[in-house]
């Protein structure tokens, strides 16, 4: 009699070559295009269409707010999904469901209110701009998007963490005269980490690729508020499909780089933790 177990579902090679002709299709086909186009320019032409004025501008926009935004996601984010998941409080499930909302929300429509609320006609714009902080039309703009576009992939990402932590831990922490304190950073946040770090990435990443809700929201100055993805979308209405692919690649190659940076990180953490 066979000893192996009767498996209702595909097996292996099916199941794999599935996953191997989908990821190729949606992910492997476009970023090689996007590649074989780039590389029909030449090396001079391609570093001037992606180094040009403009362009570096955008990068640093683009690159610095999302690395604001992800930051302040990862800070308030924990703190939120530490809520959630530790206390009961009326309004809990309201609260829960609101996070998830941006998910939901056309990013357009983030846009427009987030410009209709910062403005300076707006109802916090009225309150904030003469205290000199501009919330629309400005760098500060674009990171405000961003922090809403990217809150949601912090708070999901750890929330199934906290939730299994066992706190046995923390009780017994407690209970050998550790502080509050001592007992989250020196006990809870090595564990934390690692999967702090994966929200980070996944929140730079929206954030980097995030386009309807900042083009409302930032006003779009070149070399001031102008965002990477715009630029791109500019030089296609021009038919500039050579500095549209060329900034395209720049953004593309980048984001890999900062994220295999930050996946690395995290499996070190994880080793160190263990």
């Amino acid at each position: 009699m066979s000893k192996h177990k009767f498996n209702p579902l595909p097996g292996f090679g099916l199941t794999m070559g599935y996953t191997l002709v989908y990821l190729s299709v949606l992910v492997l086909l476009p970023i090689g295009a996007l590649f074989f186009r780039a590389a029909q320019l030449s090396w001079s032409d391609f570093w001037h269409l992606s180094t040009e004025p403009r362009a570096l501008a955008a990068y640093k926009l683009t690159f610095g707010a999302a690395f604001i935004a992800a930051f302040i996601n990862a800070v308030f984010g924990t703190l939120l999904a530490w809520v959630l998941v530790r206390y009961q409080f009326f309004g809990k499930r309201f609260i829960d469901a609101l996070v998830d909302f941006p998910f939901a929300l056309p990013t357009a429509v983030a846009g427009l209110t987030l410009s209709s609320l910062f403005a300076a006609n707006g109802w916090l714009g009225k309150i904030l701009v003469p205290l000199g902080i501009e919330g629309a039309y400005t760098p500060l703009a674009v990171v405000i998007a961003l922090t809403f576009v990217g809150l949601p992939f912090v708070v999901r990402t750890l929330q199934p963490v906290l939730e299994n932590l066992e706190r046995e831990v923390e009780e017994a922490a407690a209970t050998l005269g550790a502080s509050r304190g001592k007992t989250f950073f020196k006990i809870l946040m090595p564990t934390l980490f690692p999967t702090i770090l994966t929200g980070f990435a996944l929140a730079f990443a929206r954030a980097v690729g995030e386009y309807g809700s900042i083009v409302f929201v930032s006003g779009n100055l070149p070399g001031k508020t102008e965002i990477a993805p715009h630029v791109i979308v500019v030089r296609l209405e021009q038919f500039d499909f050579g500095g549209a692919t060329a900034i395209a690649a720049v953004l593309l190659v980048v984001s890999a780089g900062i994220l295999a940076a930050i996946n690395w990180l995290e499996v070190w953490a994880g080793r160190f933790n263990n």
